[in-house]
């Protein structure tokens, strides 16, 4: 599962820092093993084997096997994450990865379909879902998004089997 991606070097020793795509960077913190996909021409996963990571100012650096020196680690910049499912924590009832909610349609409580999620992002306060406008034409000229907050008052339902999300939300808003 994607969870995150490789931002630069850290330090002088091989060291990566990761960007991760969630707040809750525990997964990357225990997974022994990480795939890593060195760009979207290359997208083949290989293994690699995390010696050590830790986290550090809001990201993860990382000591991975066969990465040593600066550069070594510079030239894994861009390249994405993933680890296996099995090492994220279990969730609570009304939990979610925000990987899981990436790709979901997004439609309010009258059937108005807003697109898709194309992203979440962190306001510091809660959540955001980016919603990728089927039709931006309804919006405000130029605008191609819609920012929603990902609150209980706001998401009424998540359904990851129907790969919908029902908001009470308002495409003016």
């Amino acid at each position: 599962m994607l969870v995150g991606y490789v931002s630069g070097a850290y330090g002088l020793d091989g060291w990566v820092r990761i960007k991760a795509y969630s707040s809750d960077a525990d997964a990357l913190l225990h997974a022994k093993t990480w795939w890593l996909a060195q760009s979207k021409a290359q997208p083949e996963l290989r293994d690699v084997e995390m010696l050590q990571a830790k986290s550090h100012g809001g990201d993860v650096v990382a000591r991975l096997m066969g990465v040593a020196g600066r550069d070594a680690a510079e030239a894994l910049k861009g390249a994405t994450v993933h680890i296996s499912r099995r090492h994220f924590p279990a969730l609570a009832d009304n939990e979610y990865y925000w990987v899981d909610l990436i790709g979901l349609a997004v439609e309010n409580l009258q059937g108005d379909q807003f697109g898709l999620v194309k992203d979440m992002m962190d306001s510091g306060a809660h959540p955001i879902l980016r919603v990728a406008v089927a039709d931006p034409s309804v919006l405000e000229k130029g605008k191609q998004e819609l920012l929603i907050p990902f609150v209980e008052h706001i998401v009424k339902t998540v359904d990851l089997k129907a790969k919908k999300i029902t908001v009470d939300w308002e495409l003016d808003y």
